[in-house]
């Protein structure tokens, strides 16, 4: 059932009581998986897909269980495209964004996606379209005859189940990201039409902070909303400094109540994606957080953002310890941050690497996490926080947990 909110989307923390998430359920896209385009399609391993959807769909379950609505991102694209216009604009916005193999074919293949009914179109954008997939009768080019050529025209989006990066909800509007992997760049297409055209968000001017044409990459997992008045954002491998100061103008002048962005700079590596893959926000004054992006004595690169004496001018302040800092912006005396896998140095990584630090709080103290990371859920449950353990044995391989499969859509305010 939906629910009845004046703004369609309101998000002002991490921990208030989530109401509505958006979730994409893995399918046909994973299996397209093959050793030789791992590294193209941002994977370490195959998930099995019989296991990893049954693992999901706990996960969603145990979020329905919680009271709060499951919004699908497959069936709200395929809502979005009942106008035969729209649907047709979005193949073109696709085939155009799906790169070098599309080539002159797009007429053909525009064809073969669009005799299909609109939800098994979907799938098929999302799953990939194999050349072998059109009759030889209908092919143009030489190469596309050659048994050894690149098998797709259309690059399968297995990383579509991770919700959080293409999109990201702050206040009453969202960010529609520019993401920085080609393998991802298109998923946050299917948010801006969604945005557009869907019943349930189109014509309640929902505000869009910064949008996929921005020239400089942002991504959902760096993007933390931690009051409502303070956003941290991760300077991180897949975000840019630029487009968080550009995300930081827009709020400013935009949506009166957020006074400050926090970027923390993180080490620029495959284990620490994001922000959300080393630090996540768990109760009012505490918060999980990798040891390793921590220099001696906590040190490390923060800078606090605020509107300066012009629109289109930022104040910057730099700080080098991050528990400071976040006293300092959330008005706290103290705040416990709680090392993934307890600091331990072998345990914290593995954990780590499994997304022990990737927490999706539901409510204030209330957080679902991977149950492969039983060293930390456990420091999390001594510190007085309720653990929902999910099942993660081909979830996990993805390279990302809770928090990135899931992307807030409405959330109750914090009291005061």
């Amino acid at each position: 059932m939906q629910i009845k909110l004046k703004h369609p989307i309101h998000v002002t923390s991490e921990i208030g009581t989530l109401r509505t998430v958006l979730l994409k359920r893995p399918g046909k896209e994973v299996e397209n998986l093959v050793p030789e385009y791992l590294q193209r399609l941002l994977f370490d391993d195959i998930p099995y897909l019989p296991i990893i959807q049954r693992e999901h769909d706990y996960f969603a379950e145990t979020l329905k269980n919680r009271g709060i609505e499951v919004l699908y991102l497959e069936k709200l694209i395929v809502e979005t495209l009942s106008n035969q216009q729209i649907k047709r604009q979005f193949l073109d916005d696709i085939l155009r964004e799906s790169g070098s193999h599309v080539n002159g074919s797009a007429k053909v293949l525009k064809e073969y996606l669009l005799s299909f009914p609109t939800a098994e179109m979907v799938e098929k954008v999302m799953s990939g379209v194999l050349k072998k997939e059109i009759e030889i009768s209908k092919k143009i080019h030489l190469y596309e005859f050659m048994e050894d050529h690149y098998p797709f025209y259309i690059d399968p989006m297995p990383n579509l189940y991770f919700t959080r990066d293409p999109a990201a909800s702050i206040g009453d509007g969202l960010s529609i990201n520019k993401m920085r992997e080609p393998a991802r760049q298109r998923e946050s297409l299917f948010m801006e039409y969604i945005i557009k055209h869907h019943p349930r968000f189109a014509g309640q001017d929902v505000p869009v902070w910064l949008n996929r044409d921005f020239s400089s990459p942002i991504e959902g997992g760096d993007e933390l909303i931690l009051s409502n008045e303070v956003v941290a954002i991760g300077v991180s491998a897949r975000t840019s400094a630029k487009a968080i100061e550009r995300l930081a103008l827009n709020l400013f002048k935009r949506q009166s109540s957020f006074k400050k962005v926090v970027a923390v700079e993180i080490p620029k590596c495959r284990a620490f994606m994001h922000l959300d893959t080393v630090f996540t926000m768990v109760d009012h004054d505490k918060f999980t957080i990798h040891p390793a992006i921590q220099g001696p004595q906590g040190n490390m690169n923060v800078y606090i953002l605020e509107q300066g004496s012009d629109p289109e001018l930022l104040k910057i302040t730099h700080r080098t310890n991050l528990q400071e800092a976040l006293k300092e912006v959330l008005h706290l005396d103290e705040l416990v941050l709680i090392p993934c896998g307890g600091g331990d140095e072998i345990a914290s990584s593995r954990e780590q690497w499994n997304d022990g630090s990737n927490t999706l709080a539901i409510a204030p103290g209330v957080v679902v996490t991977y149950d492969r990371n039983y060293i930390s859920n456990d420091l999390l449950r001594q510190h007085g926080i309720e653990v929902l353990e999910i099942a993660s044995s081909e979830l996990s391989r993805g390279r990302g947990g809770p928090r990135c499969m899931s992307m807030p859509i409405v959330r109750e305010d914090l009291q005061k």
